[in-house]
């Protein structure tokens, strides 16, 4: 009896640790509208959910329209800690840029840093693995013709820079959207080549986003 009692125990037990260990790991993409887009159908986090396994990966869109760097500060207790990720991708800095010129509302450099850091180093605090990510592009020119390349470059830096500090995982999105267009943009067009309207995604672009994100995930575990 009491053989057959720890046997039991035993697979109960075994039970639970194979439970736990095929827990899928939980990744939020944190962001604004580009990542809001991205769970809609051919959208770049649709499309890693079709090629990463399923059972090794959850992956949940948490982005929302016209956000910059504070928003993400302001409402990650309700939309990323209180879901308990694994990893977060934080995809942020277009309208921090974009809005200067649009609206007058966008974030200055020192306070740009300041949030940015600090959306990090509240992830880290609750053992969350964070990987960052450049701001891809405000129009696609290869000439450095767009109105927001300086800025874009500029905010692309101090992401890199904050990075290379922390160590932690970068995909640098403003590289490679400009290794790609000077590859595949010949005709100089400020859109049409991996963005619809010089910011957003066409099919291209969510692909192009899916696989540059899928090669650091797949390694961030």
């Amino acid at each position: 009896m009491k053989t057959i009692l720890r046997l039991s125990i035993l697979v109960f037990v075994a039970g639970l640790l194979a439970m736990t260990a095929a827990k899928p790991t939980r990744v939020i993409f944190f962001g604004d509208s580009i990542t809001q887009a991205g769970v809609n159908p051919g959208g770049y986090i649709d499309r890693l959910k079709k090629t990463m396994p399923a059972d090794q990966y959850e992956l949940i869109g948490a982005g929302i329209g016209g956000n910059k760097i504070y928003d993400l500060f302001l409402r990650m207790d309700e939309d990323v800690l209180a879901k308990q990720p694994d990893v977060v991708v934080i995809w942020v800095g277009v309208n921090d840029v974009w809005h200067k010129a649009t609206s007058g509302t966008g974030t200055d450099p020192d306070k740009f840093i300041k949030f940015y850091n600090a959306v990090v180093k509240k992830l880290q605090a609750a053992n969350i693995k964070v990987v960052l990510c450049t701001p891809a592009a405000i129009g696609e020119k290869t000439d450095m013709t767009n109105q927001q390349d300086g800025d874009l470059n500029q905010y692309s830096k101090f992401i890199r820079d904050i990075a290379q500090t922390q160590n932690l995982p970068l995909v640098d999105l403003r590289k490679a959207f400009l290794d790609y267009d000077l590859k595949n943009n010949p005709e100089n067009k400020d859109r049409g080549v991996l963005t619809t309207d010089r910011v957003h995604l066409n099919d291209a672009g969510n692909q192009f986003v899916a696989d540059q994100m899928q090669k650091v995930l797949m390694v961030s575990k």
